[in-house]
């Protein structure tokens, strides 16, 4: 069997789904299909991310911090200070089945240090996926989510 680009293989499970969804309930079982067809879909291809953009406002984090900035990836452009690096982090910090800017996960057990008053607020679309997200350094967990994707959000160590 000659190899399929994965683009390829995941196209040819939805065709194969959506044949299989149109056909008559009383057509032949499709159990010889079901051990090709993927649990999910395959993860975004580097040329399905282009389009990246997201637009950064960030309060309270001091001189040369604060203000709007726009960030495109995949090419890299915009007006942020670093957008190559940026782009790099955030990149970085893509995992499949992971949301790169999910909240911190509700009844987590968070150090009480206050990382102070830095607040962002991130829009826009990554890896084909819509964007709205709040950061803070409220608390240790909310720390450790923004140093997570410095140098996109500002560093807040001196």
């Amino acid at each position: 069997m000659s190899a399929l680009p994965r683009r390829g293989i995941a196209s040819l499970a939805v065709s194969l789904l959506c044949a299989l969804a149109a056909a008559p309930a009383d057509a032949a079982p499709a159990a010889t299909l079901a051990h090709t067809t993927p649990a999910m879909p395959a993860p975004p291809l580097p040329e399905d991310r282009t389009g990246d953009h997201l637009t950064l406002v960030v309060h309270g984090a001091g001189a040369g911090r604060d203000g709007v900035r726009q960030l495109f990836c995949h090419p890299d452009a915009g007006d942020h200070p670093e957008p190559a690096a940026a782009c790099r982090a955030l990149d970085e910090n893509t995992r499949w089945g992971q949301g790169t800017f999910a909240p911190v996960p509700p009844n987590s057990i968070c150090t009480m240090i206050d990382g102070g008053p830095a607040t962002a607020h991130v829009t826009g679309y990554w890896a084909g996926r819509p964007v709205d997200a709040d950061f803070s350094r409220r608390n240790g967990c909310e720390i450790a989510r923004w140093d997570r994707l410095v140098p996109f959000l500002p560093s807040m160590g001196s």
